[in-house]
């Protein structure tokens, strides 16, 4: 079983949706089964009633995104790089020709609100911010309002935001915490295979974007948001992701975004309290650990000797990122996975820890 950042474990319930008969990406039925995820995407972004923002589906991975989201924010972006996947952000902005400075932040922590300030003031001004919000690599979640707080100085700055291991693990609440660009790929905490995304936009972003020369067809975020309101994807959409992401949508609406939001707090709080007495303590500092990647100091623990004591117990769970190999490893306790199914986890590890 995967408990690892992504992707996550499938439900059986999920799997048969993308097995059902093909339809055409033209035909009427799709048309329907488009038009049926914006209600629960904009409860996903957590939209207020009467929000001008706009959601849409992409048919390509988060990093895609990612790019796609830079060809319609104009030409200097400030990059906040406190992670592996922080840093690619940044490294996409200058690989497509963007005037792209990096503020670099000490992995494990969250920016610094008067650090941001200052290189806003300094270096500005600045098109576009790019954040993180849930560092996959570090487990460092930064909540968006820390960062747009700042930004409300600096209005003609959008805010740009990662949310990949964090929407349907947490409240993005895009509306409230003054987001222009939201994004995520759908393998972490929404459980389903990888292969889609789902993105928001808001009314500022759509605007400014519509007025720039985007110099990419494929990765143009404008074209692919009007393709998905026009229910008419302007590349052939994976038809199985979006079934899947419709019933996935509809069943976690039913359950109850916030009691979702409240499982994988309480999911973090028994890993972070099993890993204290395992002498592991989280490797973000005190209030920015994620709530549904935990990454943990490998303190007395052979991290190499976990991982592969827990596979040969069929359950996987993650090593460190890049330089953090060996001295972190990862726990993904997102998506459908089940408080229950977290203290098998936890029982197995206690026992390979032991030497059984």
């Amino acid at each position: 079983m995967l408990w690892i950042p992504g992707p996550t474990e499938v439900r059986p319930a999920i799997a048969a949706e993308m097995a059902r008969p093909m339809i055409g990406h033209r035909s009427s039925d799709m048309a329907d089964l488009v038009a049926s995820l914006d209600p629960g995407l904009k409860l996903a972004f957590g939209l207020w009633d009467d929000s001008t923002a706009r959601v849409g589906v992409g048919n390509h991975s988060a990093s895609g995104m990612m790019e796609a989201a830079l060809h319609g924010a104009g030409q200097r972006v400030l990059s906040i790089v406190g992670g592996a996947f922080a840093k690619r952000w940044f490294q996409i902005a200058e690989t497509i020709g963007k005037d792209a400075v990096a503020l670099e932040v000490e992995w494990g922590r969250a920016v610094d609100d008067s650090t941001l300030a200052d290189k806003l003031d300094r270096d500005g001004p600045f098109d576009a911010v790019t954040m993180v919000v849930n560092e996959t690599s570090t487990g460092v979640y930064t909540p968006i309002q820390h960062v747009s707080n700042v930004l409300q100085a600096f209005p003609d700055t959008l805010l740009l935001c990662d949310v990949v291991s964090y929407i349907a693990g947490g409240p993005v609440d895009f509306d409230t915490n003054c987001c222009d660009f939201a994004f995520a790929g759908v393998q972490k905490a929404f459980a389903l295979p990888p292969g889609i995304t789902v993105f928001c936009v808001s009314e500022n972003y759509a605007e400014r974007a519509s007025g720039l020369e985007r110099r990419s067809w494929y990765l143009d975020p404008m074209r692919t948001l009007e393709g998905h309101e026009a229910r008419k994807t302007p590349v052939t959409p994976s038809i199985p992701h979006y079934r899947a992401l419709a019933k996935q949508l509809a069943d976690i609406t039913a359950a109850g975004w916030e009691e979702r939001f409240a499982k994988h707090e309480r999911m973090r709080e028994r890993t972070l309290e099993w890993a204290a007495g395992h002498g592991c303590e989280p490797f973000p500092a005190e209030g920015w650990r994620s709530p549904t990647v935990s990454c943990l100091r490998a303190g007395p623990v052979d991290v190499a000797k976990l991982v592969d004591g827990l596979k040969a117990r069929d359950y996987v769970i993650s090593n460190g990122y890049g330089p953090l190999k060996g001295e972190t490893y990862r726990i993904g306790h997102m998506g459908d996975h089940t408080e229950e199914g977290l203290e098998e986890l936890l029982t197995a590890a206690d026992e390979v820890l032991a030497g059984g």
